[in-house]
């Protein structure tokens, strides 16, 4: 089993460092196209919005967006604004036919699951998938995950020289995790998570495509056929077992490609980021270092900081409406940038900066409304876990190059790192 898992996380690390491009949605031939205006909410200067951003949500938090081929498209950036866009589920449709015809997106590319589904197929699938989302649920998964964070901190006390924290860290533990949570036999983890990475290229940024779907739901359907005929523990067995005739394997396949999608790249770039926040600042040192509720605080405030997801799924307005007191007529794109509304003001004082004994703020880092991120408390429990176990075995870990020299991404949904080649003696 060992030498199984070293071949995946290789694996993982090549796919990824390979950063193949595929046909479909590409975000780096769409910047040659879209006007700078229109990327601005998917760049960043280090850790931080570009301040063009704050301007646009002090002068306009809803305001027009420049976008091609007529499309009428408004850009939010206040956080009530948001809010308010995000919790009108009869307004808005997020819908994955509203994207078909657009930038060479085809029906065929539709990963299913939660993301791209409207009411009523939206409630049931939700339905059927919150209760596997529990914390009583997912409790069982604490020990597994507390073990597939000591593996890799022991692969990396044994790395000679600096340590890619990138890939070596933040990218394995929520695959790993994954897996448990999915059910995935060791088996199947190698070719699971080579379609992991490949997630990776869609929301990653270069190389990012839509044509990634169909094989990865191709190879899903394979692992629902064989949890159909003999279902295990884990979230996909239990599906089949208490609702097996209430769900098609293709439905099935979507919600665990949501899983795959929602909960990897996420969570490996909230990891590998927090860790550069926790070297550039002894606070957060001091926080990691502390009881329950000073980790809690560290990881809040950390998610809100980063808000790694930068931008909400698309909404296409169904009627016309005011929000804002801005008129936004029946059938405009409507984006919702939650980076810019999680540095609002109006969320408390000093919202761009980090503070790690901030008490928690209602951020929108995992969304809000009826798309809310499903997978939120998993992902609390990884990084509650990770960092603190990282901080206690590294306590002298540091950056290996100059931070001038890390490489972030570019152009982003999900924002972070390339690498981050760390010191751990």
């Amino acid at each position: 089993m060992g030498s199984l898992r070293s071949r995946v996380l290789g694996w993982v690390g090549r796919r990824y460092l390979a950063r193949q491009s595929k046909k479909g949605f590409d975000l780096e031939k769409m910047s040659a196209i879209l006007p700078d205006s229109a990327l601005l909410p998917l760049r960043r200067e280090g850790l931080d919005p570009v301040p063009a951003m704050a301007a646009q949500r002090s002068e306009a938090p809803i305001g027009r967006l420049d976008l091609p081929f007529g499309m009428n498209a408004w850009l939010v950036t206040g956080y009530d604004e948001a809010k308010a866009v995000l919790g009108k589920a009869s307004g808005f449709s997020s819908d994955f036919g509203n994207l078909v015809g657009n930038a060479g997106v085809t029906a065929d590319q539709n990963p299913g699951g939660l993301g791209f589904a409207d009411p009523p197929v939206h409630t049931r699938l939700r339905k059927l998938l919150t209760p596997e989302f529990t914390m009583r649920r997912l409790s069982r998964l604490a020990p597994r995950i507390d073990e597939i964070v000591a593996e890799q901190l022991d692969a990396m006390a044994a790395a000679d020289g600096p340590v890619d924290l990138w890939q070596a860290f933040a990218l394995p533990i929520p695959s790993l995790t994954i897996c448990e949570l999915l059910g995935v036999s060791y088996e199947d983890r190698e070719d699971f998570q080579r379609l992991s990475t490949a997630r990776f290229d869609l929301f990653g940024g270069a190389g990012a495509s839509l044509g990634a779907m169909s094989e990865s739901l191709t190879y899903l359907l394979d692992i629902v056929k064989k949890q159909r005929e003999q279902p295990g523990d884990g979230l996909l067995g239990m599906l089949i077992k208490e609702h097996g005739d209430e769900i098609d394997d293709r439905e099935l396949a979507g919600l665990a490609d949501g899983v795959l999608t929602g909960g990897l790249e996420t969570t490996a770039s909230m990891l590998a980021l927090g860790a550069l926040v926790l070297l550039r600042d002894e606070k957060a040192m001091d926080a990691v270092r502390g009881d329950d509720e000073s980790v809690h605080r560290f990881v809040e405030e950390l998610l809100r900081y980063l808000t790694v997801v930068q931008m909400a799924f698309p909404r296409f307005a169904k009627e016309d409406m005011e929000i804002g007191g801005v008129r936004i007529a029946e059938g405009d794109i409507v984006l919702v940038s939650l980076s810019a509304a999680d540095r609002d003001p109006k969320l408390g004082p000093d919202m761009e900066k980090f503070d790690a004994t901030r008490e928690p703020t209602s951020h929108l880092a995992f969304s809000y409304g009826i798309h809310r991120c499903i997978g939120a408390e998993l992902a609390r429990m990884e990084l509650r876990t990770a960092y603190p176990a990282l901080i206690r075995r590294f306590p002298n870990l540091r950056l290996a190059v100059p931070e001038e020299q890390l490489s972030f991404r570019k152009v982003s949904i999900v924002y972070g790192l390339d690498e981050l080649p760390v010191l751990v003696d």
